[in-house]
């Protein structure tokens, strides 16, 4: 079987011992006596999970790959590629390329121009709005029939063209409250914000992400997805190994730093951990970062967690109280279940176990 033979090559270049000729290969690492959760995604219980890995104080503690997947998979993690964006804005406003989150998206653009249904409500969207999923376009992939929707742009020979020509929204106002304005999940924005970080640093997006974020945490040979036009995607659609997405949650919990050095402002990280508006009836949303609780059974509160998220159930779940990471990559897409599974895996398996060993911590900013 694949995923045998991957966790036993895995296994010995580790130099530690695991079983061979195994159906239920066990996990690489399990310190939190979870083999109860993996003999269940084995069992067909759990659809299409590919990896699980989770880390406490920055310790690997649980590490496991499922059908095909092994540790050198490159899984697409569909949506949570958009976390990165919001990690190379902040790093490009440490740089002194960008001047801050609220510059007017279409000034980056002027190339572009003549602009489909330009004016004064268009040339006032900001990177704060694209960042928060709340402009003024019209555009929300959650429903098929909106002029911005992703598939549209997909569809597309020139998905820069695509994003900059999206009509406005003729019912769209801009809220005086923070966090009460509207909320339209919009990648076609998160795209854009993707060639803002390019055309400010005089770099393609993708070289600037590697030399800045990835070369420093290790990782290697990410796998982006391209538009028609060359330039990589910014809004997800990015393959990395779940180790890799795992370092980025760290990272992030670790605020921005990594051995030493402070890859992203701990300012911008802070700024992260707040929830800009509300997204669904019980979850918010940030700068291209989700919010969410999470409750093990017969548990009396709540955990927090900053996530990267994506189609499939794909999660990147940042538990500042627990020092924990946990990260769960899932090639479920397009099913209602998704997230739902996802969900039932951190609080049926993975919380309890982390609780119960660890307690909780006084969460650092």
């Amino acid at each position: 079987m694949i995923r045998t033979a991957l966790l036993v090559a895995a296994a010995l270049l580790a130099g530690s011992p695991t079983a061979a000729c195994a159906d239920d290969a066990p996990p690489i690492t399990d310190t939190l006596d979870l083999a109860a959760m993996s003999a269940a995604i084995d069992g067909g219980e759990y659809r299409r999970i590919e990896a699980i890995v989770v880390d406490r104080g920055g310790a690997i503690l649980f590490e496991d790959y499922y059908r095909e997947s092994g540790p050198e998979s490159r899984i697409d993690a569909r949506s949570a590629g958009k976390s990165i964006t919001a990690l190379a804005v902040g790093m490009a406003i440490a740089d002194g390329a960008l001047a801050g989150v609220d510059l007017p998206l279409l000034s980056f653009f002027a190339a572009e121009e003549p602009i489909a249904h330009d004016g004064a409500a268009k040339r006032a969207i900001t990177l704060h709005d694209a960042l928060t999923m709340s402009s003024a376009l019209d555009c929300n992939d959650w429903i098929g029939e909106s002029p911005g929707n992703e598939e549209r742009m997909y569809d597309s020979g020139d998905w820069t063209r695509f994003a900059l020509d999206i009509p406005l929204d003729a019912e769209y106002r801009r809220h005086a409250v923070s966090g009460q304005g509207r909320f339209s999940y919009c990648t076609a924005g998160a795209f854009l914000l993707g060639r803002v970080v390019e055309r400010s640093v005089g770099e393609p997006f993708e070289a600037y992400v590697q030399r800045r974020l990835f070369d420093p945490l290790g990782i290697v040979d990410p796998e982006w997805t391209r538009a028609p036009e060359g330039v990589v995607q910014t809004g997800g659609q990015l393959s990395l190994r779940a180790r890799d997405f795992a370092a980025l949650g760290r990272l992030v919990l670790d605020g921005g730093e990594h051995d030493g050095s402070q890859l992203v402002p701990r300012d911008w990280i802070r700024g992260l951990y707040r929830p800009r508006v509300r997204a669904t009836p019980d979850q918010s949303y940030g700068y291209l970062w989700w919010f969410a609780n999470f409750r093990a059974p017969g548990a009396e509160r709540d955990y927090s967690a900053l996530m990267m998220s994506g189609n499939g159930g794909n999660k990147v779940a940042v538990f500042p109280e627990l020092d924990a990471v946990v990260t769960i990559l899932s090639t479920n897409y397009n099913r209602r279940d998704m997230h739902r599974q996802t969900a039932a895996l951190i609080e049926r398996y993975i919380l309890p176990a982390l609780v119960a060993r660890f307690g909780e911590v006084e969460p650092a900013r």
